[in-house]
């Protein structure tokens, strides 16, 4: 995640400046490339077995170019692939969409248990989660830290109620766009903070 703050109006662009508009569509296309796959093909062919098989081989790929673009994964999309691996074999072994509908509960779940968990020790576990994307004041990391644990809490709550009430194709249209929605306006929520905390490097 790149600063918020604009760069001053006076400073000249470098070449990494000019780039970097397209490095971020690049990281957006794989970020949710995969998820609008799953979409597509579920809207198309109304198949949601074939719609899981899509949703891993292209996760899978999208981290592989990730890999290869920037010679790292984060740790969140990592353990994020790995539970999606995981609940999707369930899902496809025992023909089951119980499994790929609670994966986003349990995931989300985790990572709110894990952010809540370390801060109530004293520890900063968001930012080993984040890597060195960005750097904040200890004042900053608190108030990110729960905003995040909200955030993951809020998606997990909204899906267990989507997943029980929704049918399945009702259901994945609320992961591809409703999920990114909650996670769109929280971003939202932590740019002042970011602002107002960001450390000058």
């Amino acid at each position: 995640m790149t600063s918020p703050t604009p760069p001053p109006e006076s400073a000249p662009k470098s070449a990494s400046d000019k780039d970097q508009p397209d490095h971020n569509g690049r990281r957006m296309l794989l970020d949710f490339g995969p998820l609008l796959l799953f979409f597509a093909v579920n809207y198309f062919y109304n198949d949601l077995m074939l719609s899981v098989k899509v949703l891993v081989v292209a996760t899978l790929v999208s981290l592989a170019l990730s890999w290869h673009s920037e010679r790292r994964v984060s740790m969140m999309a990592a353990v994020g692939c790995a539970a999606l691996v995981f609940f999707a074999g369930l899902t496809l072994y025992f023909d089951n969409e119980l499994f790929i509908k609670i994966k986003p509960t349990v995931v989300t779940l985790l990572f709110a248990a894990i952010i809540a968990g370390g801060r109530l020790l004293g520890r900063n576990p968001l930012a080993a989660i984040i890597g060195k994307q960005i750097s904040l004041t200890p004042q900053g990391w608190r108030a990110i830290s729960w905003l995040w644990v909200a955030m993951f809490a809020t998606s997990a709550a909204a899906n267990e109620v989507a997943w029980r009430v929704l049918i399945t194709n009702d259901w994945i249209t609320f992961k591809v766009f409703g999920l990114t929605g909650i996670s769109f306006l929280f971003f939202m929520l932590s740019v002042p903070i970011l602002q107002k905390h960001q450390r000058e490097n």
